[in-house]
């Protein structure tokens, strides 16, 4: 079955915002760095944020209509991809974590706190971040691959359940109003100023909850595509309204953030494809293909390179800090090219036997 056309903006975007996830794991270590600049990079990890929206709209416009049209036989065909996409290099590099941390413990350096070896079972099975544990360890960026596995999960019966495709525009927009709403009614509620906080409490609710409204802007682009013109001047002004909340302060961050976002990812779908468009040049399309191990493989590597090359983990010298950012580049593009497709390609080829093969 082959799927909607690629939008070329969005992969690029989505290699942008992997690598303000990289920047904000370095700020603090950046030699001389400005305040100004430290401070812009310490926004890096609401990245992820964009990354739930993006994932569910991708999984509607992908999976949604065929999934519920075809009924739970889809689910295994669905399911077989969603795991061949994550699954085998979160494996690769949890195994390169797991090798480094037992270099540390035969040399004496071990840091029990991070690479807490009973929790290790659960990395494997990429459940970690389903509310088992009170921390964050091993290779940390993964917890949002976690969660990401579990609104795979429920994005089945929920889609088998519900079309979004019979819904009225007004009703899909006001769900998904409703849906932010109640994000930030939770995380203020519980006390929480920022979606990043608590992570191992909170970090499930944070990507079911921007999952599902990404599906509601997965129909909604499909609703919208064709005349995009008025819902362009809608999403540039809530953007824009959004924007100016979290820098004056005056807007909640768990509110204006993940409409921020959506209203982003709105505007980039509409306009995938001008001519012209900043976002759709090749070396940016190249970056959002690598993105998924771009952000898997930088946190180990950080951890290795300042062992391996650091004296001082809060002055590292600028050429050193573009050092490691080249080495995350190219561990990227062998993660990518030897691991991740490979592994996506093999695993995809296999076919399900009996009344599911029909998926």
């Amino acid at each position: 079955m082959s799927g909607p056309a690629e939008l070329r903006a969005l992969t690029a975007a989505r290699g942008i915002a992997a690598w303000g996830v990289v920047l904000y794991h370095v700020r603090l270590s950046i030699a001389g760095a400005p305040a100004g600049l430290v401070a812009g990079l310490a926004q890096g990890y609401l990245a992820v944020d964009f990354f739930f929206l993006l994932s569910g709209f991708v999984m509607w416009i992908a999976w949604g209509p065929r999934l519920h049209d075809a009924g739970w036989a889809a689910a295994p065909a669905f399911l077989q991809r969603r795991i061949a996409r994550i699954w085998p290099l979160h494996a690769t590099v949890l195994a390169g974590t797991v090798l480094l941390a037992t270099v540390l413990a035969l040399t004496g350096r071990a840091d029990g706190e991070l690479f807490a070896f009973d929790q290790l079972p659960l990395h494997a099975a990429l459940v970690h971040n389903w509310g088992m544990t009170d921390r964050l360890t091993w290779n940390v960026p993964s917890w949002s691959i976690s969660t990401e596995l579990f609104a795979y999960l429920a994005f089945v019966p929920l889609t088998l359940a519900a079309d979004l495709r019979r819904l009225s525009t007004p009703v899909l927009v006001a769900l998904l109003a409703a849906t932010l709403l109640g994000l930030h009614a939770v995380f203020a509620g519980l006390g929480y100023a920022s979606p990043g906080a608590a992570i191992p409490q909170m970090g499930l609710f944070r990507c079911v909850v921007e999952f599902g409204a990404g599906t509601l802007l997965g129909a909604l682009w499909m609703r919208w595509r064709g005349s995009p013109r008025s819902p362009l001047l809608l999403c540039a002004a809530v953007l824009a309204a959004a924007v100016a909340g979290v820098a004056s302060g005056r807007a909640p961050q768990t509110l204006a953030v993940p409409a921020a976002f959506a209203a982003l990812l709105m505007v980039l779908a509409l306009t995938a494809g001008a001519r012209g468009h900043p976002l759709e040049g090749r070396l940016l399309h190249y970056l959002g293909e690598i993105s998924f191990a771009t952000y898997l493989c930088h946190y180990p590597l950080w951890i290795a390179f300042k062992l391996a090359f650091v004296a001082d983990p809060y002055a590292v010298p600028p050429a050193l800090i573009a050092l490691y950012l080249t080495l995350v580049l190219a561990g990227s593009v062998a993660l990518h090219h030897l691991v991740e497709r490979p592994a996506q390609r093999a695993i995809n080829a296999l076919r399900w036997r009996g009344p599911l093969a029909r998926a």
